[in-house]
């Protein structure tokens, strides 16, 4: 089982979406990435290293002599660590969150019978 990645504030998440979308880059090039008003280049430097002692991010030596970051955790296991602690703290089980998505009209019976195929072709023979 993999190890749950640590959680992110709202904005090392937003530092992490814009990695994921234009890195890897230095810092100064980052903030360009930021919707108005941006933070200042400090700031953003910081969430940087806080995302890097976490585990999310590194760093390579840039053309220049600055560093450019990257992301070394994937966008996919960041969401399915997210939803999975979503699912546990909110709903309690994968069944309690697909019951309500039924209940509020969230997802169709086609739907459901597409995720029941996908679990059957997941089974093991054997098991």
């Amino acid at each position: 089982m993999k190890k749950a990645l640590e959680h992110l504030t709202d904005k090392e998440e937003e530092t992490m979406l814009l990695l994921w979308e234009h890195g890897p880059c230095p810092v100064k090039d980052l903030v360009e990435h930021f919707s108005e008003p941006r933070p200042h280049i400090n700031t953003v430097s910081s969430f940087v290293r806080a995302l890097e002692k976490k585990g999310y991010v590194s760093h390579e030596q840039g053309r220049y002599g600055g560093f450019n970051y990257f992301a070394i955790k994937s966008k996919a296991d960041y969401g399915r660590n997210t939803v999975g602690k979503i699912v546990k703290r909110y709903f309690g089980s994968p069944f309690s969150l697909v019951s309500n998505l039924i209940e509020d009209e969230q997802i169709d019976a086609e739907q459901l019978r597409q995720l029941l195929g996908m679990v059957e072709n997941k089974k093991t023979p054997g098991l």
